[in-house]
């Protein structure tokens, strides 16, 4: 087997899905995404398909063939045949909303069905997101390959959490039953919120009409990512949840390994792994650190050739090719943070699973690759037996939670890509989703709640990063909170707008969103017989409105 072949049985789900079993015939192509410079010379064969499931037992949901879709539609010009499928069986939905409805912000069709309902994939393709988004509750993304070669990504919506029936990294088959219906997130009944995103949906695409798509239209060229093309978008992730990390956001010498790192395992993400890369190194070379850790992923020596219990093979494996395994090379480095990070996190989620732990996984899996996951067992979650897990490990894993919505794609939590003149309307939706969320003093911030909920400035913060599809970073206060965007009469006030109240000298106290007819979302502290919590609530008499989009 020559090199390049090894490189595509392995490498080829990161870029363009050229590893993905699909029963339609891809035309060939000189102008692949394999490019010499990322891929000639890689160990392909040491590390594990990306984007799969390595541990004992794990399964992929069964391939069902949906015997009741329609005929198979075909492309013009006599191209052939394409798979595509209904996501619902004929007779058991109705079109309840059109694309471009809403004031063109509805980005897909509703398909209203009754609760339960059997999703199926349209298309042959590989899971690249599944599990909670912001408005849809629950969501499935699917990246295919169109017959023609171009790239295109399947969204599912408003799917409830028993509901989503396959994990990031599945390939599924067109016909393949993938979730049921639910009405999760912001919907008024149980319906399918579905969408194709011609270019990705994590790399650079955009909505289309999908109803004369589903008809058997071709696939349009709108822009992003390309599966069988030189042009660098083609390197976005697409095919893999590295597609979730933002571009641009690591040196473009590492974007690529951190792409990949993150399709190593579902549980750890490009973004999680590029923001501990920056509270690691820096993304500095050549670091040692008092310690003794090594490198861009700050290894110790020990554990770098420590054997990997997923696969038996070490943490640190020659990823990049270049004949030796060292923490000194960038790809070998960046993999293994995402092979030792897995690991950790597997193990973890066994402990959670026995009621030996508890806590947020990815917040302990950090706690553990800092102070050891023994430390995390010990504790019974959050490292807290020495000095050093308050000096240090907290501190470490909430400066990287903090980080890492700077590195997440545009829109990757959710629904929200940020449209021009509808970010504020879009802003009231996001806050809306949180609505009867706790309050937690310190609570929230651009990931959203943290600590099991919200503090006022923290909604505040986490719907307008989300509306604003991560561009819109507010400050973690209410009182520097007034000082972003500029100031509007009440008179002209909009839904989005901050509204501040309870001022004293140093500023307000108390931060909302305007949600329209008078009425403010805001997260409330509890109070005599009032629970608190995120509400809706009338203006305050003092408010004062900001506009920060």
């Amino acid at each position: 087997m020559n090199a390049r072949s090894m490189i595509i049985g392995v490498f080829g789900a990161v870029i363009g899905l050229v590893a993905m079993v699909l029963v339609i015939v891809l035309p060939s192509s000189d102008e692949t995404c394999e490019t010499g410079d990322v891929l000639v010379g890689s160990s392909a064969p040491t590390l594990p398909e990306l984007g799969a499931d390595t541990r004992a037992g794990a399964t992929t949901a069964a391939t069902t063939t949906n015997a009741t879709v329609t005929g198979t539609p075909s492309l013009a010009a006599g191209v052939g045949p394409l798979r595509r499928t209904l996501p619902m069986e004929v007779g058991t939905f109705t079109i309840s909303d059109v694309f471009g409805s809403r004031g063109g912000g509805h980005k897909g069709i509703d398909m209203a069905a009754a609760d339960g309902t059997t999703i199926y994939s349209v298309s042959d393709g590989r899971v690249v997101a599944a599990g909670p988004a912001s408005g849809f509750g629950n969501w499935i993304v699917v990246d295919s390959v169109d017959y023609n070669g171009r790239a295109y990504s399947a969204v599912y919506g408003h799917m409830w959490d028993h509901g989503v029936k396959v994990r990031t990294g599945d390939t599924v088959t067109a016909g393949q039953p993938i979730g049921m219906v639910g009405s999760a997130g912001e919907s008024s009944g149980p319906h399918l919120h579905f969408e194709i995103v011609p270019g990705g949906r994590f790399t650079g695409g955009r909505q289309i009409d999908p109803m004369p798509w589903l008809d058997g239209a071709p696939t349009p060229d709108v822009g992003g990512a390309r599966a069988f093309s030189n042009d660098p978008s083609c390197v976005r992730g697409f095919g893999s949840a590295g597609g979730l990390l933002a571009d641009g956001k690591v040196p473009a010498e590492l974007e690529i390994w951190y792409r990949r790192a993150g399709t190593v395992c579902p549980e750890i993400s490009s973004s999680l792994l590029a923001a501990q890369a920056k509270q690691e190194s820096g993304f500095r070379r050549g670091l040692t650190s008092p310690a003794g850790a090594q490198g861009l992923a700050q290894f110790l020596p020990g554990t770098a050739v420590s054997i990997n219990p997923d696969d038996g093979q070490p943490y640190i494996i020659d990823a990049d090719g270049n004949g030796t395994a060292s923490v000194w090379d960038d790809g070998d480095a960046i993999i293994g943070q995402a092979r030792y990070m897995c690991a950790i996190a597997h193990k973890i989620a066994g402990w959670i699973a026995q009621g030996k732990v508890s806590g947020d996984l990815a917040a302990l899996t950090l706690a553990g690759y800092n102070a050891g996951e023994g430390a995390v067992l010990a504790s019974g979650g959050m490292p807290n037996r020495y000095a050093a897990h308050y000096s240090e490990t907290r501190p470490y894993v909430t400066n990287i939670l903090a980080m890492e919505p700077q590195y997440r794609a545009p829109g990757a939590q959710g629904r929200f890509t940020r449209e021009p003149g509808a970010e504020g309307p879009q802003i009231a939706e996001a806050a809306h989703d949180w609505l009867g969320v706790p309050y937690v003093w310190g609570g929230g911030g651009p990931q959203g709640p943290s600590g099991g909920g919200f503090d006022a400035p923290g909604l505040t913060a986490a719907a307008v990063f989300a509306a604003t599809a991560g561009e819109v970073d507010l400050p973690r206060t209410a009182e520097q909170q007034w000082e972003a965007g500029t100031e509007v009469p009440l008179g002209r006030i909009s839904v989005g707008d901050l509204v501040f109240s309870d001022f004293g000298p140093q500023g307000p106290a108390q931060v909302g969103i305007y949600a329209g007819n008078g009425q403010v979302i805001q997260a409330v502290a509890p109070s005599g017989r009032s629970g608190g919590g995120v509400v809706e609530v009338a203006m305050p008499g003092d408010a004062r409105a900001r506009r920060v989009v």
